[in-house]
């Protein structure tokens, strides 16, 4: 099976098609196809060395990516889910060595996997898991309460694409910033001013 991953840290140029085994679900495990993973922050750092540390316990080649979108290929016993072949799924990933999202299929415990959102693509599901479970946390750790005030800048990023429009959930009353040429962006994440 087909990867992109690394032998040696770097730039992007370090990056290359790799094989590794093929595998297959296990109990309590879903496979899926993987059609498109994010590139995020801890990916970069993964492959320039920031995590090299971490890395040496396992031998390359080291496969990135956290995040995932792709069809259900094989489900395990005991999966639970409701997740069944054939669904268009999406899912986090704790790269590890060779076990990153960078690959043609993976597989993952049934919990790290769950149905796409209607209507998305596989590239627009892959960017939520990382970006929407931050924009979630951000807010359970800022604990505000209705009619509080959420300033946010650059809203236009990709949590806070997410942010602008799960703070009105928790009554919040929201202010945002964003460059000129996001105007468009920053309108459809929906700020109160």
């Amino acid at each position: 099976m087909r990867a992109v991953g690394l032998m040696t840290h770097g730039g992007p140029e370090v990056l290359q098609i790799v094989d590794v085994p093929e595998v297959h679900a296990g109990p309590g495990q879903v496979r899926l196809r993987i059609h498109a993973a994010a590139v995020n922050p801890t990916d970069t750092m993964a492959r320039n060395g920031a995590r090299a540390e971490q890395q040496k316990a396992d031998p390359p080649p080291y496969i990135p990516g956290m995040d995932a979108a792709g069809i259900v290929d094989e489900v395990g016993d005991g999966v639970t889910t409701g997740v069944q072949v054939g669904d268009a799924v999406m899912a986090m990933v704790c790269p590890t060595a060779s076990h990153g999202a960078y690959r043609e299929q993976i597989v993952l415990d049934q919990r790290a996997v769950v149905p796409a959102p209607a209507g998305t693509t596989h590239v627009q599901a892959c960017s939520l898991p990382m970006n929407g479970l931050t924009a979630r946390q951000s807010l359970d750790l800022l604990d505000l309460s209705p009619g509080q005030v959420l300033a946010g800048t650059r809203a236009c990023c990709p949590c806070g694409v997410l942010v602008c429009p799960l703070s009105p959930i928790r009554g919040c009353f929201r202010v945002a910033s964003c460059v000129c040429s996001h105007r468009l962006r920053f309108r459809a994440c929906g700020p109160s001013v």
